[in-house]
C-alpha cells in the first residue's frame, strides 16, 4: 500500500446497538415474527440480540443461566431448549402464541 493511500476500517454492525427504545425492540421482534416465525433458529438469535440491547447478565440471572450460557444459546449456532427461549421471552416482556397459519 503506498504512502497516499489510506485503509479504510470497519466496525462489525451489531443490531443490539440500535435497539435504543422499546419501540425499536417490538418493532424488530415484530418484524422478525412477521418474516422468520417458522425458522426457530432466526427468533432465538434475535431474542439474543435483544437481550444484549437491554442488560445480557440480569436477564441471564432472571432465567436462571450464566451469562456465557445464555449469550452462546442466543448466538447463531446455539440451539436453545424451547423451555431457554420461552423464559427469556417472558422475562423481555413478550408473550409467546400459536395461530393458525
Amino acid at each position: 500500500m503506498g504512502a497516499d493511500e489510506k485503509r479504510t476500517r470497519f466496525r462489525r454492525f451489531d443490531i443490539a446497538e440500535k435497539l435504543e427504545t422499546e419501540d425499536d425492540i417490538q418493532r424488530y421482534m415484530k418484524g422478525i415474527m412477521a418474516e422468520c416465525a417458522d425458522d426457530p433458529s432466526v427468533v432465538a438469535i434475535a431474542l439474543g440480540h435483544v437481550a444484549r440491547a437491554r442488560n445480557l447478565a440480569q436477564l441471564a440471572r432472571e432465567v436462571g443461566v450464566t451469562r456465557e450460557g445464555l449469550h452462546r444459546s442466543l448466538s447463531p449456532g446455539g440451539n436453545p431448549s424451547f423451555a431457554t427461549v420461552a423464559k427469556v421471552a417472558k422475562a423481555l416482556g413478550f408473550k409467546l402464541t400459536i395461530s393458525p397459519a
